[in-house]
């Protein structure tokens, strides 16, 4: 046997504490993990990691204190579990009508909620989550899977990703399609912190900062692991943190509008400082952002094909050198307030024929990507021979559903395209077939 305690943690995003949320409350009721990646909802071998929380469910803010992002907390007493190689994690939520019996609830009336930041207090939507649960497959387990040995003892952290898990309805209401990953922290030695200034003055930025921790996908892309904000003197802080490598990916725009080109620090540690890292604005393609136009259709797989609903992530790739392909994360701002797009596309009559759709403007650098190993003595970063090119990618889920893939091919990514300052430029539609 071993021992497992489970902590979920979230670092300050959505542009805490100046919105759109100063607060995000989730009620979790259990967390479930398997060792077979493919297991089922009914399916023997699920592994209960938080049995007191079936008598004491937890509401916890997903954003934390704002200008704590350690933030973490724990569910429940450490557990024993058969020692193995855990590939699949689930994360019951309560539903919205449960009453949480002797605490105090910051949703007022509901379980789970956001709070913008009029103070206003919107219930969560839930599908799924208070059934089946929230879906953590082994690609968004650090490692592959959470592994530990007969003996041992180990903490595990399930890292919510707030912002882009959140979908705000054009009926005013908000809903959860959650975006969720795992692994195995220490929380006092597994942390990757450093300090974003201009490289032309050596000062902090006046303005909003981006940073990004990413890990390459089955296809070697890197995708957005944590995503948070640089504070006022410029420092940030990812903790607790899954031991493993990272690329660390940072935008920024200054109060006057000037963009950086985006900075990739590659081969970064759990337990790393980088120090200063530095954002460069160039002439010309710094003065504003770029904006990437498009739409997202989506057709189900009736006979003729109709229109239907399907939840989008949409993020922007950028190939930064000839053996690496980043997700650049969008310019922070009160529009895109995360690091990719959350959509969901609906009916309307602008939508080509057959078709539910959504559009999206993505606003990015319009400069090369500056790229460095890190380097315990201090990184340097030099401008990429690549000019900035980017694909828009789309990812489509079943909405609803907790996080399953959706549609026949689930994945689909733009042509190329150059991006030009303070231009909009047309993007290839994503269109989506074969949906549920």
């Amino acid at each position: 046997m071993a021992m497992v305690s489970v902590k979920v943690s979230d670092p300050a995003t959505c542009m805490a504490p100046n919105g759109p949320f100063s607060h995000v409350y989730v009620t979790v009721t259990d967390i479930r993990a398997h060792v077979n990646a493919n297991a089922g909802d009914s399916d023997s071998g699920w592994v209960d990691l938080t049995p007191s929380l079936a008598k004491a469910p937890q509401q916890i803010d997903l954003l934390g204190l704002a200008s704590d992002q350690c933030f973490l907390a724990s569910m429940g007493d450490a557990q024993q579990l058969q020692a193995g190689n855990y590939q699949q994690i689930r994360v019951i939520l309560a539903d919205n009508s449960s009453t949480l019996v002797g605490k105090s609830n910051g949703c007022q009336t509901s379980a789970n909620c956001v709070v913008l930041t009029d103070g206003s207090v919107y219930p969560l939507q839930l599908s799924s989550e208070s059934k089946t649960g929230i879906k953590i497959p082994s690609g968004q387990i650090a490692n592959g899977g959470f592994n530990i040995a007969a003996g041992q003892t180990k903490d595990l952290d399930i890292d919510f990703n707030t912002c882009v898990s959140i979908v705000q309805e054009g009926n005013g209401k908000y809903r959860l399609k959650p975006v969720l990953h795992a692994g195995e922290v220490s929380t006092t030695s597994t942390s990757i912190n450093g300090t974003v200034v201009d490289s032309a003055t050596g000062n902090q930025i006046n303005g909003q900062v981006t940073v990004a921790l990413e890990q390459p996908d089955a296809t070697g892309v890197d995708r957005v692991f944590m995503s948070t904000l640089t504070d006022a003197s410029g420092h940030f802080v990812f903790c607790p943190l899954p031991s493993g490598t990272y690329d660390v990916v940072i935008v920024g725009q200054s109060t006057s509008g000037v963009v950086y080109s985006p900075t990739v620090v590659t081969g970064v540690t759990t337990g790393s400082a980088l120090s200063v890292v530095q954002l460069h604005a160039l002439p010309v393609v710094s003065v504003a952002a770029a904006t990437l136009q498009g739409t997202v259709t989506a057709q189900n797989t009736a006979t003729p094909a109709a229109g239907t609903v399907a939840d989008v992530q949409v993020s922007a790739l950028e190939a930064v050198s000839s053996t690496l392909i980043v997700t650049v994360p969008l310019i922070p701002m009160a529009s895109q307030p995360s690091a990719a797009l959350a959509l969901s596309t609906v009916a309307s009559s602008t939508c080509p024929s057959g078709t539910d759709c959504v559009g999206y403007s993505l606003k990015l650098p319009a400069g090369a990507a500056f790229v460095g190993a890190f380097s315990a003595g201090g990184t340097t970063v030099t401008q990429s021979a690549l000019a900035a090119s980017y694909q828009v990618d789309g990812i489509a889920f079943v909405p609803s559903s907790g996080g399953t893939l959706d549609c026949s091919t689930n994945e689909l990514k733009s042509i190329a395209v150059t991006p030009v300052a303070g231009a909009t430029t047309a993007v290839s539609t994503l269109a989506f077939m074969g949906c549920q």
